[in-house]
């Protein structure tokens, strides 16, 4: 692995490789960005460059250091994540007691937190005190979706990397090399911030199957004497898919978005591109008011949802408003 395998992201890639390249690596890392944008990668990858003993800034995933850690089993990095909700005080005093011995070998040790804006406040604490006073040479890297949640002094004692969401077209054309058809590689893509997030998506065997779903129910709602309603009943709440309605009402949204794409001429944003035919011919059938009402629709019914409304009746009223 190096860094060349990391999609995007060229500014905290530059960052880091820098300060390999001028043994100026710090001793903290905040990697800051949304979920899915390559952190947990680029922050290994980071990890086995520093350890490696080939390579000046990068990693030659060749010598011993590096087969190590893409094996999982380098003694000098630690990986910690939440147990649970949140990350718990007795798993920093855990980390500190590892830290306490020595590197085996020149390099720094390193760890890496996973989610370390769910630290509880009695970890949090425990961890600053770590940072500021390590008891052997060490790196960490420290991995969050939502930095603000930090402690102040936990954010000015490392050195802030950010990530940005990844360029849709960049995960398309990975999707795309992977195999995965157009249509569904769009929807997921659409659907999240990450490459990451994606494939998760993608692997789950519902996601096809709701995609369908939607087409089915949106054109039956365009059409008279609709049976969306029925439809509903008999495919989603007799089924499992029931569970993830508020991935279909995200899929609506977009296929909304999608008429008012083909009105405005922005064809190649159009997410259902496999349906451009049916699209062209519904999308004058409403007015541009008509398709942002259906938008909002959507996200109200996605809202209600969370706030624990009934399924079946929040998706039945959703439906209903499309025909009137």
């Amino acid at each position: 692995m190096s860094f060349h395998d990391i999609l995007g992201q060229e500014d905290a890639k530059r960052l880091l490789q820098n300060a390999l390249r001028k043994d100026a690596v710090s001793h903290a890392y905040l990697f800051t960005g949304p979920p899915g944008s390559g952190q947990m990668k680029t922050a290994q990858m980071f990890a086995q460059a520093i350890f490696c003993t080939t390579s000046e800034d990068d990693a030659c995933g060749e010598c011993l250091e590096c087969r190590k850690v893409e094996h999982g089993n380098h003694p000098d990095l630690s990986l910690l994540k939440p147990d649970g909700a949140s990350i718990k005080i007795d798993q920093i005093r855990e980390l500190q007691r590892m830290f306490s011995y020595r590197s085996e070998g020149v390099n720094p040790k390193v760890y890496i937190i996973e989610g370390a804006d769910k630290m509880t406040v009695q970890a949090a604490n425990s961890l600053l005190k770590f940072l500021e006073e390590p008891p052997a040479p060490a790196v960490g890297i420290l991995i969050s979706d939502n930095s603000s949640s930090l402690l102040p002094t936990i954010q000015s004692r490392t050195q802030r990397i950010p990530f940005s969401p990844l360029h849709p077209d960049i995960m398309l054309q990975a999707l795309s090399s992977e195999g995965v058809p157009v249509p569904l590689a769009r929807c997921a893509v659409s659907l999240t911030s990450g490459l990451d997030g994606c494939r998760e998506l993608l692997a789950q065997n519902w996601f096809a199957e709701m995609r369908n779903l939607v087409l089915q129910l949106a054109k039956e709602s365009l059409g008279k004497g609709s049976s969306a309603v029925a439809t509903a009943g008999q495919k989603l709440f007799k089924t499992g898919l029931s569970e993830h309605l508020d991935i279909l009402f995200s899929m609506f949204h977009l296929w909304f978005k999608d008429m008012l794409y083909f009105l405005y001429r922005k064809h190649e944003s159009i997410v259902f591109i496999d349906q451009l035919d049916f699209i062209s011919k519904s999308a004058r059938q409403r007015s541009t008011e008509q398709w942002v009402a259906y938008m909002e629709f959507a996200a109200e019914s996605k809202r209600k949802l969370r706030s624990n409304a009934n399924a079946q009746l929040c998706l039945e009223q959703f439906l209903i408003r499309l025909e009137s």
